[in-house]
């Protein structure tokens, strides 16, 4: 190669570094880009009904949105008279679910709070000096009485636990302290014949934003903390916030929108408290100390970021929690069906897990 070539290619390829450092330097010098707030448009689109769960699930993630779901009631005597149509809903059902799940149902009293002692047919030898406190869901308003049991029936039949399931005060007569009250009470009643180790504590929705909402109580009144707890999709802001929110919005046919008849919920149980009270909205309290946690949410549920802020802020507490997610399921779809596999794989991993952290 001639000299003269030699150098017109060192030339071209300093020119080409220098432009390459020249870049650099501009991109390091350039200011930071804003973070977006605006919003970003998705395009109306159709959502198929998955066929990777069971035909069961798929009737249940097929039906169209709640009906009710915007409807609001104006006064007590129509909030009563909805709480009382959903009541007995469910009363007509639990008698084929309590005989096909082998488990009797006893009305009892604890502390002065209402509650039922829920026992299956068969106790497990490792469990019968355990037992697990459920606290019912329903927007903090719905199914009082016998009505609330039929979540704590499930898991007593499929998991072979006796269970106390409260029946706590609710709005529009009771609002926010009331539930929260009688769930604190009702386990410092049960501390008196049972080691703490050998409770358990679960409930979904509002029941599992109780069941959250007690142990920061309890935490704050120096009582002993459960063996575990399994707060299934927590109402943990009663805020409109986390993405879910908005992504599930009009998808979960269950909750359908935190507006409407969930945010007149809301507004009833608060009785213009600080929705952001730790006590009211858990999610901004302290969880250290907490006892190991199983949450369980559904990839179309309205509230699967209330359920992922708790796991994440539970984690960073230094706390045991799993996080377990059902495909293709809205708010608490994975007990809407006693036959349904998913139903019974949900029990039996929060069985499961209860059976791995409570003491024998």
């Amino acid at each position: 190669m001639s000299c003269l070539k030699h150098l017109l290619l060192c030339a071209v390829a300093v020119c080409l570094v220098g432009g390459n450092f020249a870049s650099a330097a501009q991109a390091q010098s350039q200011p930071a880009q804003p973070v977006p707030t605006t919003t970003r448009e998705v395009p109306a689109r159709l959502l198929p009904v998955p066929d990777t769960v069971s035909p069961q699930m798929q009737v249940i993630i097929a039906q169209p949105l709640s009906p009710t779901w915007n409807v609001v009631p104006g006064t007590v005597e129509e909030w009563k008279a909805r709480v009382d149509k959903a009541a007995s809903g469910v009363l007509a059902e639990l008698p084929k679910i309590r005989e096909a799940l082998g488990v009797s149902v006893a009305p009892t009293t604890l502390a002065g709070v209402k509650a039922f002692i829920v026992t299956p047919r068969v106790i497990a030898p490792r469990n019968r000096d355990r037992v697990l406190l459920h606290f019912h869901g329903g927007f903090r308003v719905l199914y009082p009485g016998e009505s609330g049991t039929r979540e704590a029936i499930l898991l007593a039949g499929l998991g072979g636990f006796k269970v106390i399931s409260v029946d706590y005060r609710m709005p529009p007569d009771f609002p926010f302290p009331a539930a929260l009250d009688d769930a604190v009470a009702v386990y410092r009643e049960l501390l008196k014949t049972t080691k703490p180790k050998n409770i358990g504590v679960f409930g979904t929705s509002a029941g599992g934003s109780l069941v959250l909402t007690t142990m920061l109580r309890i935490k704050m009144e120096n009582l002993p903390m459960p063996g575990a707890i399994a707060p299934s999709t927590p109402t943990a802001d009663l805020t409109k916030t986390g993405d879910s929110l908005f992504t599930n919005e009009m998808i979960d046919n269950v909750l359908v929108s935190q507006d409407g008849f969930v945010r007149a919920t809301i507004t009833l149980y608060a009785n213009g408290h600080d929705l952001k009270d730790p006590l009211v909205s858990p999610v901004y309290g302290d969880m250290h100390g907490f006892p190991p946690t199983i949450l369980t949410s559904g990839t179309r549920d309205l509230y699967l970021s209330n359920t992922v802020r708790v796991h994440r802020k539970l984690r960073a507490a230094g706390v045991e929690a799993a996080l377990q997610l059902w495909e293709g399921e809205s708010h608490g779809q994975w007990n809407r069906d006693i036959t349904a596999p998913e139903t019974k794989e949900y029990n039996h991993e929060i069985a499961r897990f209860f059976d791995l952290h409570l003491g024998r």
